[in-house]
């Protein structure tokens, strides 16, 4: 079809041109149209009508070849505005439409050829007939925009981003809401978050046949002086098609209050509909629609831009609305990450955006873009601000049972942990936001070498300590304390060693961590077994140990205060909760390296005294063997009681 449309062109071009030059007597004109007819029947009609009536006698030259012309085009008006012809001639009648260009044509030439004479009258006629014509070209030209439109429908625009598709659900729920983890409510996508677009998806979006037809009017309206209502069609077909693929896409047109008003789970949908619509856009359908129109304004660039910026401006722009109406809404932890996919979706965008809209009637539209980045980086920053003072403030006062790792504790490592996914992000944005902390010199040393993101996870993770520190007051049991801060501690430099936190922080972070964890454990040592060794010194018992000044009285008050003190332990210890196996052991043989020794010890020494008397199986309950065993039993978060031991014999 463009072939012969082109052809159909060129011949009339070339038809044209020999009558001008030739047409020096009104004879010779009549006779070159004859022979060009018989040579080309698509100027048969026109000869048809200057050899016939159409050119009545006393008629000039101009005013037959006008005459011809205007009888196409009004023939067109009668034949094609009645309800038997409902479709476009350029689908139902080709010929008819090649007709009516070559109509169009020579009266575009008499046109410009009048406005070298003086004959007014003719002028207005065939400006009045050329209007009619415009108006005629203009509904094909919207017509055949929207006939030819390729359909889009939620499957093939949804395929088109498969390999960048994200799969992330985030937690519902202020930080103060910590029944579960960050870990267990969030799942992190695998690939392209949205920094990298990859080649452009450039498809059809008008079947190719169209796009000659679609040309021809083009050329012909701006030509006539009627640019900007081809401009206007162009625009306002193609604005439509942008909208309803933006609603195929989920994009609903929302205003800033309906946008605040929604509850957060849709809300999330909603985010993660427009990062996925928005690379669609920017991969698939702006550039598809570019080259639209390069393929149909291609002879003025000028036209091809403005068309295309009032095209796809209508669309950037609603994007852009909802974005603007996330970054000024409530900042609440569980929207950061979110903020952060839609903050990279756009940063990616921007240098494909630049492409598009790289002239000046775009300027504004990639003005725009930059504007709402730079807030959604605010946002960003502003959210994860609010995220470090509700660390810091979380004020929650009920123990945690077992001395067991807070949901707090999980809830802030996880979230961090995730955040390195977005260290480039985090980075840029928090670079002019950083300060120094006060400390030792090797602290202020490794501070020193840390990345933004570092400083700030480094400031967040002391809120949290802070934090636990004081919610380990909350225990009674001094000893139960330093349980709970071993456990969280331990949790945290195991988050910070298994993921990419550990590269952020450092090893010296870490190993200053671990001998904190060494800390704590001598602490609970002394808290918890402390009175129950100082059942087994000699001090107090009379004698050397073979002496018959030993004190039995004492001895058996030492052993009854030994027994009640570690079956008290024992009862209690049971029920706290290590969860991690290693820190677990370890500290069960710390405790069993003081006691066994100890307990084995006193009884070598003063187990005989008491060995001969009566009920001596009241006051020596234990073997240190049976004492190692009961110790196995501890921080298995399960409630024992030692009932009714019966006393082994003393080798």
């Amino acid at each position: 079809m463009a072939a012969t449309i082109e052809g159909d062109e060129r011949v009339m071009a070339a038809a044209q041109q020999i009558v001008k030059s030739l047409g020096t007597s009104q004879n010779v004109t009549e006779d070159m149209i004859l022979i060009l007819s018989n040579f080309d029947n698509r100027l048969s009609t026109i000869s048809e009508l200057l050899s016939k009536g159409g050119g009545g006698a006393g008629l000039t030259k101009t005013q037959k070849w006008l005459e011809a012309a205007e009888k196409v085009v009004l023939r067109w008006e009668s034949n094609f505005n009645t309800p038997s012809h409902r479709r476009s001639p350029w689908e139902d009648s080709p010929d008819e439409a090649v007709e009516y260009l070559s109509a169009v044509d020579e009266i575009l030439r008499l046109t410009e050829d009048l406005t070298l004479t003086s004959n007014t009258e003719i002028m207005d006629r065939a400006e009045s007939v050329l209007q009619v014509a415009m108006s005629r070209l203009e509904e094909e030209f919207r017509q055949i925009l929207i006939r030819k439109t390729v359909p889009l429908d939620a499957e093939r625009l949804h395929c088109s981003i498969r390999r960048i598709s994200l799969s992330f659900r985030s937690n519902d729920g202020d930080i103060d809401d910590l029944e579960g983890s960050v870990e267990d409510e969030h799942e992190i996508f695998s690939e392209d978050r949205g920094g990298s677009f990859g080649d452009d998806l450039c498809v059809d979006l008008v079947n190719p046949d169209a796009i000659a037809d679609l040309k021809g009017i083009a050329e012909r309206m701006i030509r006539s002086g009627y640019e900007k209502e081809c401009c206007q069609v162009y625009s306002s077909v193609r604005r439509d098609f942008l909208e309803e693929s933006l609603s195929i896409l989920g994009i609903e047109k929302l205003s800033i209050e309906e946008v605040q008003k929604i509850e957060w789970r849709s809300l999330d949908e909603k985010m993660k509909k427009w990062i996925q619509a928005t690379k669609t856009l920017i991969r698939f359908l702006l550039p598809g629609e570019k080259r639209l129109c390069e393929q149909v304004f291609g002879g003025s660039e000028l036209i091809r831009e403005v068309c295309f910026t009032e095209g796809a401006k209508g669309c950037v722009m609603q994007l852009l609305n909802f974005v603007e109406a996330i970054a000024i809404g409530r900042r609440s932890p569980e929207k950061l990450f979110r903020i952060l996919d839609m903050y990279e979706a756009l940063a990616g965008a921007l240098p494909e955006l630049q492409v598009l809209f790289s002239d000046g009637s775009g300027d504004y539209v990639y003005s725009e873009v930059q504007s709402i980045l730079v807030v959604l980086g605010e946002a960003a920053k502003g959210t994860f601000a609010e995220f470090a003072n509700a660390v810091q403030s979380e004020k929650s006062r009920r123990p945690v049972q077992g001395g067991e790792i807070h949901p707090l504790t999980r809830y802030v490592m996880n979230y961090i942990k995730f955040l390195v996914d977005y260290s480039d992000s985090l980075n840029q944005l928090l670079e002019s936001g950083v300060n120094g902390e006060e400390g030792d010199d090797d602290n202020n040393s490794q501070q020193a070498r840390m990345s933004p993101l570092g400083h700030c996870l480094h400031s967040v993770i002391s809120s949290l300590d802070s934090n636990l520190e004081e919610k380990s007051r909350f225990y009674e049991d001094a000893a139960m304390r330093y349980v709970f801060l071993m456990n969280n501690n331990l949790y945290i430099v195991q988050k910070v060693k298994d993921s990419e936190l550990g590269k952020l922080l450092g090893d010296q972070w870490v190993r200053k961590r671990r001998g904190q964890i060494r800390q704590y454990a001598t602490s609970y040592l002394r808290a918890s077994w402390t009175k129950v060794l100082s059942c087994l010194k000699d001090e107090g018992i009379g004698g050397s140990g073979s002496s018959s000044n030993v004190s039995k009285v004492a001895l058996r008050e030492r052993f009854k205060n030994f027994n009640l003190g570690f079956e008290e332990i024992y009862r209690t210890q049971t029920a706290w909760k290590v969860p991690d196996p290693q820190l677990r052991e370890e500290l069960r043989i710390s405790i069993s390296e003081k006691v066994i020794p100890a307990y084995r010890a006193f009884l070598g020494r003063f187990g005989s005294h008491l060995e001969s008397g009566r009920h001596a199986g009241k006051y020596i309950k234990y073997t240190p063997e049976d004492l190692e065993n009961y110790l196995l039993d501890l921080f298995e978060g399960s409630p024992g009681l030692i009932h009714n031991p019966r006393r082994k014999s003393i080798s």
